[in-house]
């Protein structure tokens, strides 16, 4: 899958949204990938994991023992991509503000890890699941994602595999262009962000 095929695969589900958003940064956006409308089809959902797969294992030699993805919006894409790979999947949440690993999931030392991420913008999330994994004792050899908004821009502290790449701007509230001013915001990420 490359990356027109990925981001078909977001119009055609209609994920990929024009208008005035806030993103989960804070920052203020003209689009916006919305990842949990294309979950809704599990055939898309299947088609995306399997490329992100065949992706992550085009790009990394090391055998990857677990895959790890940040709650909640990435459980799906972690999971699945997991099934492709063939390796154990679990899951991050969020304790007094930080992510780590619960529910009797623990990693040996030196497990080597990939971490799946939905969609990265500024990094934030997924610089704060890498640090989660190495606290834990793996070793992370890539943040592999749906699409990377920063199209390479952005540094996460791991090697990163996108299945797609689109620049897509970001603006701070003070800083809106003429095209976005006049148009109410909408918020539909899920951090606690003001707007």
């Amino acid at each position: 899958m490359n990356n027109s095929d990925a981001l078909r695969e977001f119009e055609e589900a209609g994920a990929l949204q024009k208008g005035h958003f806030v993103l989960s940064s804070g920052l203020h956006s003209d689009t916006y990938l919305n990842k949990s409308i294309v979950s809704m089809y599990p055939d898309r959902t299947e088609r995306l994991c399997k490329g992100l797969a065949e992706k992550v294992q085009g790009a990394i030699e090391d055998q990857i023992d677990f895959v790890v993805s940040p709650a909640m919006g990435a459980i799906i894409y972690g999971y699945e991509t997991a099934r492709h790979i063939g390796a154990p999947f679990m899951f991050l949440e969020r304790v007094d503000g930080e992510f780590c690993l619960r529910r009797g999931f623990s990693l040996p030392q030196g497990a080597r890890v990939l971490v799946v991420e939905d969609i990265i913008s500024t990094g934030l999330s997924a610089r704060e699941a890498i640090d989660a994994v190495r606290k834990a004792g793996g070793e992370v050899l890539a943040l592999a994602c749906f699409v990377d908004r920063s199209a390479g821009a952005v540094e996460v502290g791991a090697p990163i595999v996108p299945l797609a790449e689109l620049k897509v701007e970001a603006w701070p509230a003070d800083q809106l262009p003429d095209h976005l001013k006049n148009i109410p915001p909408v918020k539909p990420g899920s951090r606690g962000v003001s707007q």
